[in-house]
């Protein structure tokens, strides 16, 4: 008997979580979490993360692994996600692999052969001197497919990829890409794009709702805002409300927009994918699960 391992992939706010848990519970499965924010502790709220309810419903993985001021790197997260695979693989269950960080999905399924690029101070001081469209062309002329799937306007993650590119022999995204394991199935949540921007909308608002404000000016006592995990849409802005450069109102809708632009870089991110499934539907997706089971 092969060991499978079902994949919901999709953007934010496509109900992944809802769909995951309730597609574990008729599977016997268990969660394992592929966000890139929700790893770390005391930021709950702007991760959306899988409340304590949803939580007792099926275990979940991946968690709240790190404190915001910890580093916690692409290797660290395929190392703790292939050692929860194996334990649940262990406990003859079927892992659900959850999240919409396409770079944690794919370093699991293709078994990415990762690279160690350590900091390098000298060079990060002369690129924090540099505007961000004068990274975003130099990162181009060094890697031209990894700087189509970084954020031109992120100077932080410019400055990162430009670090790699320039210490290591071959640009990353030259590494020939594994193919899919046959014992993966990799579902992808489809959803209308108006629907889609109204959903991130009602989110933003259910931040603030649940308490984003107060959170954030917990973090910012014990933790400095420039910190990259910091960097999640939310805390940005309502760290600028707190420091009145904005109104509430104005963070509001900068993190609406930026939602919005975050889910268009996911779903440009999943279309490159040819292995995935799309579906509509809890039922779609059962349907598709039942039929992959039948063949491992």
């Amino acid at each position: 008997m092969k060991k499978p391992i079902i994949v919901i992939a999709g953007p934010t706010a496509s109900g992944k979580t809802t769909l995951a848990i309730n597609l574990a519970q008729k599977f016997k499965g268990e969660i394992v979490n592929a966000d890139s924010r929700s790893v770390y502790r005391e930021m709950d709220i702007a991760t959306s993360k899988p409340s304590a309810l949803e939580r007792q419903q099926i275990r979940h993985h991946l968690i709240d692994v790190v404190n915001p001021d910890e580093p916690f790197s692409l290797s660290d997260y395929k190392a703790l996600a292939n050692e929860a695979i194996a334990d649940i693989h262990n406990r003859d269950k079927i892992p659900f692999l959850v999240g919409g960080t396409g770079l944690y999905l794919d370093a699991i399924i293709y078994d990415y052969g990762l690279i160690e690029v350590k900091p390098n101070p000298t060079l990060r001081s002369r690129l924090e001197k540099l505007s961000t469209p004068e990274l975003a062309k130099l990162l181009k002329s060094l890697d031209p497919m990894v700087s189509e799937k970084i954020d031109q306007k992120n100077s932080r993650r410019l400055i990162r990829a430009i670090e790699i590119a320039t210490q290591i022999d071959k640009p990353l995204s030259g590494e020939t890409k594994k193919e899919k394991p046959t014992t993966v199935l990799y579902l992808a949540i489809k959803v209308p794009r108006d629907q889609l921007y109204e959903r991130i909308n009602e989110r933003v608002d259910q931040w603030e709702d649940q308490g984003l404000v107060s959170e954030t000016k917990e973090l910012t006592k014990n933790y400095s805002i420039d910190l990259p995990s910091l960097s999640a849409i939310g805390y940005q802005e309502i760290s600028n409300y707190l420091d009145d450069k904005i109104s509430l109102c104005e963070a509001l809708e900068i993190m609406k927009k930026r939602t919005r632009h975050y889910a268009k870089r996911q779903i440009t991110w999943f279309k490159r994918n040819n292995d995935l499934v799309y579906i509509e539907n809890e039922d779609e997706a059962t349907a598709a699960i039942e039929a992959f089971l039948k063949l491992t």
